[in-house]
């Protein structure tokens, strides 16, 4: 799904056709909201999830430091 805004009216793109979001049902229009939140929330979420992954990592590094070193 893609938005488009222009100054004449507000597009919204589903499976490669456009929609003028004036001529969709109150229910259709809600559910692009609801799509649009859902979409923001889930990018929220793979942002987190880059942060703990990347704190993961640092913590490993820093435990793998402190290990005592094995003689060969």
């Amino acid at each position: 799904m893609a938005d488009t805004d222009t100054q004449a009216s507000q597009t919204v793109t589903i499976d490669g056709t456009d929609y003028n979001l004036a001529d969709l049902s109150e229910n259709a229009r809600a559910q692009v909201t609801n799509l649009r939140v859902t979409d923001q929330e889930i990018a929220r979420l793979q942002q987190q999830l880059a942060i703990a992954q990347t704190a993961r990592t640092a913590y490993a590094r820093a435990l793998s430091a402190e290990l005592p070193k094995k003689a060969h």
